[in-house]
């Protein structure tokens, strides 16, 4: 991966591990006794040097105790440390919940020496649950004690809670002959519609970049991965994308010096672990990338494709493997976006089925089941209008996924 020789030129290549692959960084996951069962549930991310620091956060109106605190919190552009816990979510816990989240933040701060403003807080859960927060406390001293450079996956881990499967990702970019390295964790399966990014994603990179660069840099990494993704058209109260920039490769990140190589490595590792949290969907039994082209601005092509990955009818379908063209028509239709529905072709993965917005027979539709019995594949609508394009990632429906949320609870 990377680009050609001359102005701008850098190479990138994917790092075993997550967050912990970026230099400076140490992190840690434990079982603080917050869930019933005996899974690791308490996180923490640690950088050895305060960090220039970027946060996006839940546009739903009723945020978690965590995210407010966070945002807060982040608001001056600087950062240390992350303390987050699965299993509980702190939302709608009333003063209680600020009081706790605050505590979390200071607690970890005293167990680290260094400032309480330089933390950011995230938990992930039951919802109207006050915090368990004498295990927190106690989890808080023990999760401190066993941070290191080899404790990345622990914390992806203890993050998780409905998620399968952990979730990481690190690259390191060579700018001009300088190595720059971004790695990251995130978990997410349910409740997946982001206004802004998945459930939870915490990313470190080593590069020396300023607070307002980062921000500008992981909005627009945001935009094009965890905001085009959606599991089942939910968006979460706990949502929130951390962005910390350690500097300490000395790699100096301006608009006129690095930007569009550090943007091109940043924006991978949100892509990925944005694929990651789709492919994990609850009850998932397949990923599918949404492709729409043709579109007169990507504003429309997004809307578009929301509105197709967002179909209840659509995500059933794929899941019995039936090229019902029809549900992603009539998606299009009531997406809000002015078409003409005699230009539009769709595409199963190499299958044309419809062309100028009419089915192309039988033969087509036998070809086309074929390819949706994949675990994945695209589906591609041309709307032959203009030139702007989108692919969003989304998966099908289960029975599962209605068993997994029917007993979330218990």
């Amino acid at each position: 991966m990377g680009r050609g020789q001359g102005e701008g030129y850098y190479k990138m290549k994917e790092l075993s591990n997550g967050i912990t692959a970026v230099p400076g960084f140490l992190a840690s996951g434990i079982y603080a006794g917050i869930k019933k069962v005996e899974k690791k549930d308490l996180a923490l991310i640690f950088s050895e040097k305060q960090c220039t620091a970027a946060g996006l956060f839940t546009k739903n109106e009723v945020k978690g105790a965590p995210v407010i605190i966070s945002q807060r919190n982040i608001k001056k552009g600087a950062g240390q440390a992350i303390i987050a816990n699965s299993g509980n979510s702190n939302v709608c816990t009333g003063k209680q919940g600020i009081k706790d989240a605050d505590e979390m933040a200071a607690l970890t701060a005293k167990a680290l020496s260094i400032k309480p403003n330089l933390i950011c807080v995230a938990s992930t859960g039951v919802i109207g649950e006050p915090l368990p927060m004498e295990k927190i406390r106690n989890g808080i001293a023990n999760v401190v004690s066993k941070i290191s450079r080899e404790g990345g996956r622990d914390a992806a881990e203890a993050i998780m809670t409905t998620d399968t499967f952990l979730k990481e990702k690190a690259v390191q970019i060579e700018i001009n002959g300088k190595a720059v390295t971004i790695g990251g964790i995130a978990k997410g399966s349910g409740m997946i519609y982001p206004n802004m990014a998945t459930m939870l994603a915490f990313i470190g990179t080593d590069a020396k970049i300023a607070s307002g660069d980062l921000k500008r840099a992981l909005k627009a990494a945001v935009d094009k991965s965890f905001n085009m993704t959606t599991v089942d058209g939910d968006t979460s109260t706990s949502d929130m994308v951390i962005c910390l920039a350690n500097g300490v490769s000395g790699v100096s990140i301006t608009k006129s010096k690095g930007y569009k190589a550090f943007q091109e490595g940043l924006s991978y590792v949100c892509k990925e672990l944005a694929k990651m949290v789709v492919k994990d969907g609850e009850g998932a039994t397949k990923f599918v990338e949404i492709k729409i082209k043709g579109a007169k601005t990507f504003n429309d092509a997004k809307k578009i494709g929301m509105a197709i990955a967002n179909s209840n009818l659509v995500k059933t379908a794929l899941f019995a493997s039936d090229a019902n063209w029809g549900r992603i028509m009539c998606a299009i239709g009531y997406s809000g976006v002015r078409i003409k529905d005699n230009k539009i072709d769709i595409f199963f993965d190499n299958v044309k089925m419809v062309g100028n917005g009419v089915g192309l027979g039988k033969d087509a539709e036998r070809e086309a089941t074929e390819a949706l019995k994949q675990k994945e594949f695209a589906i591609t609508i041309d709307l032959r209008l203009g030139k702007a394009e989108a692919a969003l990632w989304t998966c099908d429906f289960s029975y599962d996924y209605v068993r997994i949320n029917a007993a979330y609870r218990t």
